[in-house]
């Protein structure tokens, strides 16, 4: 048995979650991956893996041994990777992941430039605003929005924070109901961003004050016209910014969105900002990589390329 290649696939099948997708991306035939597995299961005469013709599931001693075995495989990957880089500039596939009104307006600008600092890296870039997973996808880096990481083989650097707003444009303000405070959002056609993990339920600050509004629990929506509906809050849900900000422009109500997409239009006057003395929660952008990813000089690289490029200084 070659115990390291041995080793190497049990880490592949649970961090893909199948013989088949880790025979794929290792380039071997599913018989050869069962076979490293049973190699190595007999070796430590203990099962690893439960599987039945539909299912696998790591047993305790599997994951126990996954815990310490990957981080001896990314230790003797940095190692490899310390005198490589020594030598040599990154070069090679960088597969990125990021949401496309964000990607569109703020990240390629960004990923451009990291593209003439690095010009041996090939970039393959995906936008969607939809969850990818990233090793199932082979993604190396995905900039997404904060929150808790549910997948133990990820890991995440903060690189920047993003202010939001509350805005509506002149059109749709002259006709709507009175908004002086928060509480008053469900009296108004409220866009939502369907995407957002508490699309209705919108936070708000001002000093000690914290107030979180269901927008939609008015059902309001037309309220131009006066008329009631239970189809949601402004009728109007989108899992897009940029179709989120033409929303608002073309008079259907009001929006949360990152101050960063709209800031030309509050400039020009074509958005409003609304309740400035209440401030909704900062929103953050995280760079995502797979655990195993960590040690690449390019990942490593391209992370730090944005950290400096979204620094205050």
């Amino acid at each position: 048995m070659d115990k390291l290649r041995a080793i190497s696939v049990f880490r592949r099948v649970i961090e893909l979650g199948s013989f088949k997708a880790a025979a794929e991306d290792l380039g071997l035939s599913k018989a050869a991956i069962s076979k490293n597995i049973n190699e190595l299961e007999d070796y430590l005469q203990s099962p690893l893996i439960n599987r039945t013709t539909r299912k696998m599931h790591i047993t305790e001693n599997g994951q126990l041994y996954y815990n310490h075995v990957r981080s001896i495989l990314d230790d003797l990957s940095s190692a490899d990777l310390s005198i490589i880089e020594s030598s040599h500039r990154p070069s090679g596939l960088l597969r990125i992941s990021v949401p496309m009104s964000m990607g569109i307006a703020v990240l390629n600008p960004a990923i451009c430039e990291f593209k003439k600092h690095y010009p041996e890296i090939t970039i393959e870039l995906k936008m969607s605003d939809q969850y990818i997973d990233l090793i199932e996808q082979g993604i190396d880096v995905a900039i997404r929005g904060g929150g808790e990481l549910k997948n133990s083989n990820l890991k995440s650097r903060k690189l920047k924070s993003v202010s939001r707003v509350l805005c509506a444009s002149p059109g749709y303000l002259k006709n709507a109901p009175t908004l002086t405070t928060p509480e008053d959002l469900p009296t108004h056609s409220c866009l939502l961003y369907s995407l957002s993990s508490s699309p209705t339920n919108w936070l708000f600050r001002h000093d000690d004050e914290v107030k979180i509004i269901d927008v939609d629990s008015g059902c309001n929506s037309n309220s131009n016209s006066g008329t009631n509906s239970n189809s949601g809050s402004g009728g109007y849900s989108v899992d897009n910014g940029i179709a989120l900000k033409q929303a608002a422009l073309a008079d259907l109500g009001i929006m949360l969105i990152p101050e960063m997409l709209v800031e030309a239009e509050l400039t020009a006057g074509a958005l409003i900002h609304l309740l400035p003395e209440w401030k909704p929660d900062d929103h953050a952008l995280y760079a995502i990589y797979p655990y195993h990813r960590e040690t690449s000089p390019k990942v490593r690289i391209f992370i730090d390329f944005l950290v400096d490029y979204f620094s205050p200084e």
